[in-house]
C-alpha cells in the first residue's frame, strides 16, 4: 500500500478498456459534442492491444507505442485519442476514487499540430465538384457545396440547420449552438437564398442527412472528380477567401464566419 502496488480487489484485475467503457458511459453523454466522442471512443476500444493492458500495468511506452502506429492515421486522430486516455485517467483517479497512479498520459510528448491548412479550390475544381454531384443519386452535394462556399458555415452547423431557424424576410439564418459555444446569425447573400429557397420543406432540417452519410458521400464525389486533397472544410477557407476579395471588411466577415480575433480570421484567408 505505502508503494501504491496495491489494488482494491475489484480494480485489480482493471483494464484499460474498463476505463474507456466508463469514461463513454458516464462522461461523454454529458458533453456538447457526446455523438463524435462516442464515434472515437468505440473506434479507440477496437485498439485491443492497449485495451486489454490492465491499469496497475499500464506505463508511458505503452501509450507511447500507441501514439507512434495511430500516427499513420493523422496528427488529429492521435491527438484525439490521446486526450480522451488522458482525460479519462484523470477523471478515473479524481472524480470516480479509483486507485491510480500518476497518469502515464503526462510522460509522453504529444504530436504537434500540423501547419494550418491553405488550400482553396484551384482552377476548373469547383467545376468538375459540381459535374460528379450531377452525375450522383446524391441530391444534397450540389446545393450544400454551394451553402457551404457562400455562408462560409461548418459541415456540423449546415448539417444541423433547421428550417425553423431560417428567416427569408431577414436573409439570415440563425445558428443556435456553434463551436465557440455562441449562438450567431449569418447573413445569407442572392446565392446562398437561391439554394434554400430550391430545397423542399419536408423535414425539420433543412438537409436531412446523418454526418456519416454525408462524410462518404464527399469520399465518393473526391474519388469521381479525382481531387484527392480537398476536404469539406477548405470550402470555409473558400468561402471567407472570396468574401475578402468582394471587398468586405474584416468586422463584416468575422459577423459571418463566426471567428472571435483576427487571428484565427486570418488563419482562413488565402487571397488569390
Amino acid at each position: 500500500m505505502q508503494t501504491g502496488q496495491w489494488q482494491p480487489r475489484d480494480q485489480q484485475n482493471s483494464t484499460i478498456e474498463d476505463m474507456m467503457k466508463t469514461y463513454l458511459a458516464k462522461v461523454t453523454p454529458t458533453k456538447k459534442g457526446a455523438k463524435p466522442e462516442a464515434r472515437r471512443l468505440n473506434r479507440l476500444l477496437r485498439e485491443k492491444k492497449l485495451m486489454n493492458i490492465s491499469l496497475d500495468a499500464a506505463k508511458p511506452h505503452h501509450f507511447a507505442t500507441f501514439r507512434d502506429a495511430r500516427l499513420s492515421d493523422g496528427v488529429r486522430a492521435c491527438q484525439y485519442d490521446l486526450v480522451l486516455l488522458r482525460a479519462a485517467w484523470n477523471t478515473a483517479r479524481v472524480e470516480w476514487g479509483w486507485s491510480l497512479g500518476d497518469n502515464p498520459l503526462q510522460l509522453i510528448r504529444f504530436p504537434q499540430n500540423n501547419p494550418p491548412r491553405e488550400r482553396r479550390l484551384k482552377y476548373g475544381e469547383y467545376e468538375r465538384l459540381i459535374e460528379a454531384s450531377k452525375k450522383s443519386k446524391v441530391w444534397y452535394l450540389v446545393p450544400i457545396i454551394n451553402f457551404a462556399i457562400e455562408t462560409c458555415m461548418r459541415r456540423g452547423e449546415i448539417l444541423s440547420l433547421r428550417w425553423d431557424n431560417v428567416d427569408f424576410v431577414r436573409r439570415k439564418v440563425l445558428l443556435p449552438d456553434t463551436k465557440n459555444g455562441r449562438p450567431r446569425w449569418v447573413p445569407l447573400n442572392d446565392n446562398a437564398l437561391e439554394v434554400l429557397k430550391n430545397l423542399e420543406q419536408t423535414n425539420k432540417l433543412v438537409f436531412p442527412i446523418t454526418d456519416v452519410a454525408f462524410r462518404q458521400a464527399w469520399d465518393r464525389l473526391r474519388r469521381r472528380s479525382a481531387i484527392v486533397d480537398l476536404t469539406f472544410h477548405d470550402l470555409r477557407h473558400e468561402g471567407i477567401s472570396r468574401k475578402f476579395e468582394s471587398g468586405m471588411s474584416i468586422p463584416q466577415v468575422m459577423a459571418i464566419s463566426g471567428h472571435r480575433t483576427a487571428s484565427q480570421l486570418f488563419r482562413y484567408v488565402q487571397l488569390e
